[in-house]
């Protein structure tokens, strides 16, 4: 099952303004002009907003400066580019010119960018400040030029045709257990997610404003940022780094956002050293959306008690373009990722494959609307993961009585010791009980004699109020946590060390790196 990314075949390649109608790009400014949309915001960044007529506009006179750089029909174009209106306008003149958008992380290293690149077959790379060199052997068009060519020229009259599984874009995967796969995504699923998810679960309207952590190039930032704005008429804060709990604060009251989506780490730092107590700040916020990670036990409540508003998880990835579980205002179960998204089926499996019964454990497998057509270049990895319309999500989960589903972490999360299989997060959801850990992370390391053992690595958040609550020394912390994990669980599941870091390596996306742990430095 390899999959493909060239454009429907066509004797004559100028824009079909009569079968357009399945381009996602031509598609969203028929919907804003139909719906009375064209007037209003649609994205804001810093100080200014551009309204959906703008983007739209700006989408159009875009494509012609792709096209004058030699995009054709079917071409890869990679976007390396932080969160902005020119991110936004270079998707949407990739659609409209039948090409392939690649979405990349700007801030990647550059070994990482060239593997990409060469990946994907990149016929045009554009790309944000900084990064001239990083692509300086290919064709290249810094964001600053696309954004002033953009003003002086005329818009494309049409756009390019498209169904709705043709190929609209590619997204790597966040490389927690290594080597980043090229998802591909077609026309039709944007707006599938926005049905299922944005319309459905999230009721999201005209008059929401959202701020999405979770950056564009990230499956769940993309629905969240820019696929929900777009077909619902609503609007988003753009932010060009990922923005600082304070600054949060700042943009959350600026732009009064009344839909907050983040990750569990963001959402820790977000309400660490707080006092007690709603933030005012927050008051406009009717939602907050949890996903990329499970939720550490209490961390909602503290978020729901700060933000004065619930807390919503949900489960998904980028083989599904974006969540496949989730609650919902009309049923939120805490702890959980939900149920099932309409349109999308469950299962949990055993490593042979056979399903579990309700309260066992099993491998999380999921087939719906949205599945990737396959990896980019990997038809054996594909063949492997998607089996007959499943795809093995490779998450641990159990079904619950009520129909929801526990996340219980990835199945190459597990760690071995000494022939034995512990689950690491059993052991950091106990360490994370005292008040002075912020963020912990469990993994079998090998010392230098090849001897393997459980080690435990904490980030401090220490408030002021809990403060006097532990050892003052770090030796001393170290003893307290490792007596804690013997206090509560079987003596071969408590670390042997404890070790204190700056923080933990995570991805851009804030999934903790596990295969770095595991090395023992980082």
């Amino acid at each position: 099952m390899t999959p493909t990314t060239s454009a429907p075949s066509t004797t004559d390649t100028a824009y079909v303004t009569e079968t357009e109608a399945g381009n996602l790009s031509s598609g969203l400014a028929a919907l804003a002009e139909g719906q009375g949309w064209t007037d209003r915001p649609a994205f804001h960044q810093g100080h200014r907003a551009w309204t959906h007529g703008e983007v739209h506009d700006l989408a159009a006179r875009a494509a012609s400066v792709l096209a004058d750089h030699g995009v054709c029909p079917g071409d890869r174009v990679l976007l390396a580019l932080p969160d902005s209106l020119a991110w936004v306008t270079a998707f949407l003149a990739t659609a409209r010119l039948g090409a392939v958008a690649v979405l990349v992380n700007p801030e990647l290293p550059a070994a990482d960018h060239e593997f990409i690149a060469e990946d994907a077959g990149a016929a045009l790379c554009v790309t944000g400040p900084g990064l001239e060199e990083r692509f300086a052997g290919r064709t290249r068009l810094g964001a600053d030029q696309l954004v002033a060519l953009t003003r002086s020229t005329p818009p494309t009259t049409g756009a390019h045709p498209a169904g709705p599984r043709t190929p609209l874009y590619i997204q790597y995967t966040s490389g927690t257990t290594g080597t980043p796969k090229g998802v591909v995504h077609c026309h039709g699923d944007p707006g599938t997610y926005h049905e299922l998810i944005g319309d459905r679960l999230l009721r999201i309207t005209p008059d929401d404003v959202t701020l999405s952590v979770s950056k564009l190039f990230f499956a769940y930032g993309f629905g969240n940022a820019f696929v929900f704005p777009l077909f619902s008429g609503s609007s988003a804060v753009l932010v060009d780094r990922r923005p600082s709990p304070a600054a949060v604060d700042e943009l959350v009251a600026r732009h009064r956002v009344t839909l907050l989506y983040s990750v569990p780490s963001a959402y820790a730092a977000l309400v660490a050293d707080r006092a007690d107590g709603h933030a005012a700040c927050f008051a406009s916020v009717r939602a907050a959306v949890s996903a990329g990670e499970g939720m550490p036990a209490g961390l909602g409540e503290r978020v729901t008690e700060l933000l004065g508003a619930p807390v919503l998880e949900q489960i998904g990835s980028t083989e599904a373009g974006h969540a496949f579980c989730a609650n919902s205002f009309d049923a939120n179960t805490p702890g959980t990722v939900g149920r099932p998204v309409p349109g999308f089926d469950v299962e949990l499996r055993d490593r042979a494959g056979h399903p579990v019964p309700d309260g066992s454990e099993g491998e999380l497998w999921v087939k719906g609307p949205t599945l990737t057509t396959g990896y980019l270049n990997l038809p054996g990895e594909t063949d492997r993961v998607l089996v007959d319309g499943w795809l093995n999500t490779r998450d641990r989960a159990r079904r619950e009585p009520d129909g929801t589903y526990r996340h219980l972490g990835r199945t190459d999360d597990m760690e071995l010791v000494g022939g034995i299989t512990v689950s690491p997060l059993e052991v950091e959801a106990v360490l994370r009980k005292h008040p002075a850990v912020r963020e912990v992370a469990v993994a079998a390391v090998t010392d230098e004699r090849g001897a393997t053992a459980l080690r435990a690595y904490v980030v401090i958040g220490v408030s002021p109020s809990t403060a006097p609550t532990f050892a003052a020394s770090r030796s001393g912390l170290e003893a307290e946590l490792i007596g804690l994990a013997r206090e509560h669980l079987a003596a071969f599941k408590a670390p042997r060390t404890v070790h204190v870091v700056p923080s933990l390596p995570r991805t851009p996306t804030g999934k903790l790196r596990r295969h770095l742990v595991r090395q023992g430095a980082w």
